[in-house]
């Protein structure tokens, strides 16, 4: 029986390595010189071997310091309306929260049309630092209309969810929600909420909340990291008309 390729057994080995933590998030791969000692192989198979372990998205390149272990990514999926704090806990993460800003803005023209408003109205705007486990995972920006955002903002947003607080406290049911999902750069405001450099790759989650009556209570910019965070879905196909067959 043939043995597989010596470049799928050394990325078989690192990919164990990887998993059982013996080389954990953030860790810096040997140098290929150690790594070829190690494994008694060629150079080029080495290269082959991090190479798959890049495509397989368990290591990447970081220009000028060399290659390291990534961070899991979260798999989210998008299949309800439910908020930060929700997602991360049916995950097993500890969600937490850091207050960047809280204020009362014009709503631009995108912010007014997402709420229903006239632009130039008052509203509420949050940003935050979502984390889970420590890590920044997401930084929202959340506008609310002033009515309603000015009692939420009374409150500590860094305990309490936005969605809870209008649910439970405020008697405003949250009934469904329009979602919009980009790929996108992250501005230098949101690379310092994340600590990752201005033009990382981001997740842009733009949502509209809706409440009874059709009513627009909540519209959110979120800013997922790329790297750590992965949205599923499930897709149901519409089912096909009957065929029409046969005749008089």
């Amino acid at each position: 029986m043939s043995q597989s390729p010596l470049y799928e057994r050394v990325e078989s080995v690192l990919a164990g390595d990887i998993a059982d933590g013996s080389l954990p998030p953030e860790t810096q791969l040997p140098p290929e010189e150690r790594l070829i000692e190690r494994f008694k192989v060629s150079r080029t198979t080495v290269r082959k071997a991090i190479q798959n372990l890049i495509e397989r998205g368990l290591v990447e390149v970081r220009r000028g310091r060399g290659t390291f272990v990534t961070q899991p990514k979260i798999m989210q999926e998008l299949t309800e309306l439910t908020g930060f704090v929700e997602d991360m806990q049916a995950l097993g993460r500890t969600p937490t929260a850091r207050l960047l800003d809280k204020r009362i803005v014009a709503a631009d023209e995108t912010v007014a049309h997402h709420l229903a408003l006239m632009p130039g109205t008052l509203v509420v705007r949050l940003q935050r630092v979502r984390l889970a486990d420590g890590v920044a995972m997401s930084f929202d920006e959340t506008y609310l209309p002033r009515d309603i955002g000015e009692k939420v903002a009374d409150n500590d947003l860094e305990a309490e969810p936005v969605f809870a607080l209008l649910e439970d406290k405020y008697d405003t049911p949250l009934v469904e929600a329009e979602y919009k999902l980009e790929a996108a750069a992250a501005d230098p405001v949101a690379a310092q909420a994340l600590e990752v450099p201005a033009g990382s790759p981001i997740l842009l989650i733009e949502r509209t909340s809706y409440t009874t009556g059709n009513r627009p209570v909540d519209y959110e910019r979120l800013h997922y990291r790329g790297d750590l965070i992965r949205f599923v879905t499930r897709l149901a196909r519409r089912p096909r008309a009957a065929t029409q067959t046969g005749g008089a």
